[in-house]
């Protein structure tokens, strides 16, 4: 599993039924248009233990501030299609039709949820990802404006901790999550958790941004 980069199988399908089975298992979907579905799960993984966030000085400033509006699954397609938008490097983008269609699957069954910034009624930020049992599995973040998708994961996480989940899984190392407080876990040690967490109680959507516990996260520029 480890060469190349925790590459597992290819084929099958984006059903339901298929995606949070590989979810539980730790395994996730990632490839490009004209391949076939890859399925991966990384040794290491990059997770975040919830009360391990950390927020630097600037963006517990910027909390204070409440420049954005932030809301939680009001637009989850407008969240998707702003993450699949072709990168600036020319990079293209992983999020193929077929992907889009299957996350808008999970999240009118109430299983994929978004969370939004926003500027003057304009989406400037924002992240989705897949909820199974006290996990959230983060599949991928956008921001047009300075901060906006770090905003959004700080909205996301305190919100989690509220409904008492365990883990946020950011699945491939990445130095930007890692500044936010991320870890690596050994894939072992991760498919342990998600044995435990998963099988615990889903919170199923759609979701709400709670407005006392948005209206602390400014006060406390993000603290707990």
């Amino acid at each position: 599993m480890r060469e190349p980069d925790g590459l597992l199988a290819l084929g099958g399908d984006l059903s339901a039924q298929r995606l949070l089975a590989a979810y539980r298992q730790g395994i996730f979907p990632w490839y490009s248009n004209g391949q076939p579905i890859l399925w991966w799960s990384p040794d290491p993984r990059l997770v975040l233990v919830l009360e391990r966030l950390r927020i630097s000085r600037s963006l517990r400033k910027t909390l204070r501030q409440a420049p954005f509006r932030v809301s939680i699954d009001e637009a989850f397609a407008a969240v998707i299609a702003a993450c699949s938008a072709p990168r600036e490097d020319g990079g293209g983008t992983w999020l193929t039709a077929e992907m889009i269609d299957a996350y808008g699957d999970l999240h009118r069954l109430g299983h994929a949820h978004s969370v939004e910034c926003w500027r003057n009624d304009v989406l400037v930020g924002g992240l989705y990802g897949v909820s199974v049992g006290r996990v959230f599995f983060g599949e991928s973040m956008f921001s047009a404006l300075s901060n906006a998708s770090k905003v959004a994961l700080v909205y996301l996480v305190r919100h989690l901790q509220a409904w008492d989940f365990r883990l946020l899984d950011c699945q491939l190392d990445s130095a930007h999550l890692r500044r936010l407080g991320a870890e690596t876990m050994p894939r072992e040690q991760f498919i342990a958790g998600l044995r435990r967490e998963c099988a615990q109680p889903h919170r199923l959507g759609p979701w709400r941004a709670e407005p006392d516990l948005c209206a602390h996260i400014v006060a406390r520029g993000g603290g707990a």
